[in-house]
């Protein structure tokens, strides 16, 4: 005897399969769109948009989302920098100041910074050429005072100290960099740490309040000295396709790092 067909049950499987195959290109639509829109509503210097820098390097990217941008015009951005999404670049107390003839934010070179930070510029700040930031940090030349005891906090003028971080520092994840900060070059930030004051070349430090944990000087180089075997340069002539073989080799296993490099170069 023929067994009767299960309408409900077929229809319901049509149904599920057409609503998995309509989310997966809804879905891919609203992938591509966002990337169209990220690509469009990024800022670089020949696509400046509202944004009207007082300098802005070539090859420098804005990425979108923007953060809080005001007083561009006393922003300079060199060239090769990357700044990512949400990043808050501002030059005075408020938009719409005039803050004279001369730029209150550098940034040097080949910055990155990283997805929301902030740069708070109300005196000058420098950072130098090269420097790695990474997410969540906040710089700032401006501090709240708190003198007279009577009065609410935000509403006493706040002070306010240059900061000047060298080139080729790296600030990790969440550090705070408060007004007078001096931070010399080559020199690791902790993530969460919190800087102020005169930081020396080639260190590394860490804390709140910051303090050198780690220094490198010509004489007797990393004091403490370093637990980690450095890192093995890369030969002198290997192309970017044999980079890209080795790390396909290396996540099947087959291959330490760079090996077989040598003999190929």
């Amino acid at each position: 005897m023929p067994q009767r067909k299960n309408t409900f049950s077929s229809w319901s499987s049509w149904s599920s399969r057409s609503s998995f195959w309509s989310r997966r290109i809804a879905q891919r639509a609203v992938h591509a769109g966002w990337a169209w829109v990220q690509r469009t509503g990024s800022v670089t210097a020949e696509h400046p948009g509202r944004l009207r820098f007082g300098a802005m390097g070539t090859g420098t990217r804005l990425a979108f989302p923007l953060g809080t941008v005001f007083g561009e015009p006393w922003i300079h951005l060199g060239a090769h920098c990357i700044v990512g999404e949400q990043v808050t670049l501002t030059a005075g107390l408020m938009p719409d100041l005039d803050l004279g003839p001369e730029p209150i934010l550098r940034i040097g070179d080949g910055v990155v910074l990283g997805r929301g930070s902030h740069v708070i510029a109300d005196t000058t700040v420098t950072i130098g050429s090269d420097c790695y930031v990474g997410p969540y940090v906040y710089v700032t030349s401006t501090n709240h005072s708190y003198d007279d005891p009577h009065q609410p906090i935000g509403r006493q003028w706040p002070r306010m100290e240059p900061v000047e971080i060298g080139p080729g520092c790296w600030i990790g994840t969440g550090a705070v960099v408060l007004p007078g900060a001096r931070i010399g070059r080559n020199v690791v930030v902790a993530a969460g740490a919190v800087v102020r004051g005169e930081v020396p070349d080639h260190a590394v430090v860490a804390g709140a309040p910051a303090r050198v944990v780690r220094r490198w000087t010509p004489a007797e180089g990393w004091q403490p000295p370093l637990r980690t075997p450095a890192p093995v340069p890369i030969p002198d002539g290997v192309t970017p396709e044999q980079l890209l073989a080795l790390a396909s080799l290396a996540e099947d296993g087959a291959a330490g790092p760079l090996a077989g490099l040598d003999a190929e170069s």
